[in-house]
């Protein structure tokens, strides 16, 4: 099936999409929920909205699902950012705004500029090791374990906790040092 979706087969992307709509939508909801909730998204908007963005790109092609996730898993946090930061455009009075008080306290939260600055950071990892950022997509963003992640690449768990410890370091470097989440 991923193969066909390659060739741009759109049936057959509309297929992918589908049986992997599940691991897709958790996905959407872990990157919402370490936003606290603050954004006003859902994760099915954001789900549909990645759909819309990747079924317009003909180009790209996924040799398995790992790839496929994290791609998506990509997407789906372009948007979240880009959201964010229209939010704060002074345009639209981004700097006032009316909030209910949460009744239920998130693990924790990041305020839009914190994840601007993390984008940022992440897209400055592509430029330097693309191999590290899908990595950071792999674990972080769509939640799989280091032994999933070692599977799916072929290599061994040890050698992805040493990458893991790479990306960490220069997320952490590009991002000035300061505590962040990952």
């Amino acid at each position: 099936m991923m193969q066909a979706a390659n060739l741009g087969d759109a049936n057959a992307r509309q297929q992918v999409f589908a049986v992997l709509y599940k691991d897709l939508h958790r996905i959407a909801q872990r990157e919402l929920g370490r936003r606290g909730g603050s954004l006003g998204l859902s994760p099915t908007i954001v789900l549909h909205e990645a759909y819309l963005e990747m079924s317009g790109r003909s180009t790209v092609v996924f040799p398995d699902r790992a790839r496929f996730l994290a791609y998506a898993a990509r997407v789906m946090r372009g948007l979240i950012i880009d959201y964010a930061r229209n939010r704060h455009a002074q345009k639209r009075g981004g700097g006032f705004e009316i909030t209910s008080l949460p009744t239920e306290i998130p693990e924790f939260l990041v305020d839009d500029r914190e994840l601007t600055q993390i984008g940022d950071a992440l897209d400055a990892l592509v430029a330097i090791d693309p191999g590290l950022a899908e990595l950071v997509d792999l674990k972080f963003f769509c939640g799989f374990t280091f032994s999933e992640i070692a599977e799916l690449r072929g290599i061994s768990e040890r050698t992805v906790q040493r990458d893991w410890d790479k990306a960490r370091t220069l997320l952490h470097r590009s991002l000035g040092g300061a505590e962040r989440t990952l």
